[in-house]
């Protein structure tokens, strides 16, 4: 039977929120979430409103953080896939907004034209598939594939922080277009993410602002974000430092539960 929560407006502290990057603070790289840290959540749930904010698509975060039965826009009050370009409140879908339409075909075009023949001359010491993941908000880029396995991942990671993959990656692509308003995030093990100027993960907040303006709506004074990436040039740099929200940096799952153990006694 599923658990049910008062009401965003009736919640013991109601003008609060806790947002929550997926890979690093939930989740393990591309794992699952576990059962102790999802009753956690839903402890947490009873007191303020709680969602997600992260750059996957929707379909990859209900395999981490749902079930088969469960979906995970049920298990937060706010699901904010691709960086809130694709959002849900309680459920219900919110207004969503169109990477390819933004950027234009011929623009899109180019841009992969670019990648593709970069990746192709990149010397790294393995690829598998999938360098270039289409998202409705953004593009995800990875030199390795995002077919690599989790071993493969974690190898690459470490790769990278020596020989500076995709941060060199990113460098050449500012260079080669640098008018097309684009920004540039390193986020997970293996990838970064393409968005357009401003659609980062402070896209998550428009939304949270906009819903409060509505009847009924709740203006969060108070947004504590959970994310991994929060240096400048990871994807929760730009939520992480921004002065609407209070910034938490850890690393992996059981780090998020100390926190909010701490901040809320649970």
């Amino acid at each position: 039977m599923a658990t049910e929560y008062p009401p965003l407006d009736q919640r013991p502290i109601a003008n609060t929120i806790c947002l929550f990057d997926v890979d690093g603070p939930l989740t393990l790289a591309r794992r699952t979430i576990t059962p102790e840290l999802t009753a956690l959540l839903a402890k947490l749930r009873t007191q303020i409103a709680i969602g997600f904010v992260g750059g996957s698509d929707l379909a990859k975060q209900q395999e981490q953080l749902g079930s088969r039965d469960v979906p995970v826009t049920s298990l937060f009050d706010f699901a904010f896939s691709e960086n809130g370009l694709t959002a849900y409140k309680l459920g219900v879908p919110l207004a969503s907004t169109s990477f390819i339409a933004w950027l234009g075909e011929e623009k899109y075009k180019s841009l992969v034209r670019f990648i593709l023949h970069y990746v192709a001359d990149l010397d790294i010491p393995i690829k598998r598939g999938t360098f270039v993941e289409f998202r409705n908000g953004m593009i995800n880029v990875s030199p390795i594939g995002r077919n690599a396995s989790i071993q493969e991942r974690n190898d690459f990671e470490k790769y990278d922080k020596e020989h500076k993959v995709r941060e060199t990656f990113i460098a050449e692509l500012k260079k080669e277009f640098p008018d097309n308003g684009l920004t540039y995030s390193i986020g997970g093990q293996i990838s970064f993410d393409v968005v357009p100027v401003g659609w980062d993960k402070t896209y998550a907040l428009r939304h949270l602002e906009a819903e409060a303006k509505k009847e009924g709506g709740v203006a969060y004074t108070t947004v504590h974000f959970f994310g991994d990436k929060t240096y400048p040039g990871g994807n929760d740099y730009e939520i992480f430092s921004d002065p609407r929200t209070i910034g938490h940096t850890v690393l992996n799952p059981d780090e998020t539960a100390v926190e909010l153990k701490k901040l809320f006694d649970l």
